[in-house]
């Protein structure tokens, strides 16, 4: 079978069934930051932050196309100086046509995204939300079908993502009928002719779809459907979708001491040093893990019956509010958030495989951790 290299709207189309933008935070600047997504994009790569010497290994690996998780322009440029390193980062992205795509708050919330990486990389198997930011909307597609293709459009709706229904997949009910059209002028028909009409055997199949896989099944259907137009109907559902928002909570396995799961943690992320809020002798079980600036969310924390909340960037004063609430803290910085790379990567390798797409996708090595310690 014929392969082909993906543009960057394939490939960022493919990237928010990921992780949809519908679930970024109000004001959050994501997406297209710089470049064009209307292009062949040879080799993508996947980043934490887009800093210069990020920008510098992307030149030198000849790469198309930057997913960062961090925005590269979190406020608009009154300037594009390059004295200055935003400047410069924004005159060598545009210099050597490398397109920038930030997925912030959404990938934060996305199943699989940066908190379930997080979870993942401590062996936490996340059982709730910690701060839930939504629920997904449901639809119901009904498309008509003729009986011969009947099975064919069923199961590109069923890979496509729509008609999971807890543990089964591929649900759809259908109603025979018969349709009929009348093919006019200009129109090049599967069945019948040029002003005549046409009766045809057909089912109207319906099924259950998410919202974030929605243009995906709706794509996937037509190009299943023999019809140059296909007759089909979408309806908002009262049905209760997945909830969705940042943070988890899961429990370990078995109760351990604060001084050893920090250091679990330590090891798990790789840091040379992170920051402990409460008794290290405590026996803690249950934990709410938050990727990046986790200040805001320590009562939410509280209230989940965390025993340790692992966050970065922890204020003083709000250590203090934690400790008088008997929430313990560890803080492995910011930058433990690089566990999104690899994630992303998967996620696209995988993707471009199935759809025969000669992409390649690597992540960045450049280190984008501003602190050292001594």
């Amino acid at each position: 079978m014929k392969h082909n290299v993906a543009t960057g709207k394939e490939i960022i189309d493919i990237f928010e069934t990921f992780s949809p933008k519908h679930l970024a935070m109000d004001k959050d600047p994501i997406g297209l930051h710089v470049g064009t997504l209307h292009k062949k994009v040879h080799k993508v790569m996947v980043t934490l932050d887009v800093l210069e010497n990020v920008v510098d290994e992307a030149i030198e690996n000849e790469v198309d196309l930057i997913i960062a998780h961090h925005p590269l322009l979190f406020k608009p440029l009154q300037q594009i100086n390059p004295d200055t390193e935003k400047g410069r980062i924004v005159q060598k992205l545009i210099k050597h046509d490398i397109t920038v795509y930030a997925a912030h708050t959404n990938l934060d919330v996305a199943e699989g995204g940066v908190n379930d990486a997080m979870c993942e990389a401590l062996g936490l198997d996340p059982k709730d939300i910690l701060v839930e930011t939504g629920q997904e909307t449901l639809y119901k597609i009904a498309v008509y079908v003729p009986a011969t293709h009947e099975e064919k459009v069923r199961e590109a709706l069923g890979n496509a993502g729509a008609g999971h229904i807890g543990n089964y997949s591929h649900c759809t009910f259908q109603t025979p009928g018969t349709g009929a059209f009348k093919p006019l002028e200009g129109s090049n028909p599967h069945l019948g002719d040029q002003g005549e009409l046409e009766k045809v055997e057909e089912v109207r199949m319906e099924t259950i779809v998410p919202e974030h896989v929605l243009s995906t099944v709706l794509r996937s259907m037509k190009e299943a459907h023999p019809y140059e137009e296909v007759a089909y109907d979408v309806y908002t559902l009262q049905n209760e979708g997945a909830k969705r928002g940042i943070g988890r909570v899961a429990d370990l396995e078995k109760p351990m001491l604060l001084k050893d799961f920090a250091e679990h943690v330590k090891q798990a992320f790789d840091v040379p040093a992170l920051r402990v809020v409460g008794d290290m002798e405590q026996k803690v079980k249950k934990i709410a893990v938050l990727g990046g600036d986790g200040n805001k969310f320590i009562h939410q924390a509280e209230r989940s019956g965390a025993d340790v909340f692992i966050t970065g960037d922890v204020y003083f004063h709000v250590a203090h509010d934690a400790l008088g609430m008997g929430l313990n803290i560890i803080d492995p910085g910011h930058h433990v958030e690089k566990v999104m790379k690899k994630a992303v990567q998967e996620y696209l390798i995988q993707e471009c495989k199935e759809k025969q797409m000669e992409t390649e996708v690597i992540v960045s090595t450049a280190n984008t951790e501003p602190f050292q310690f001594l």
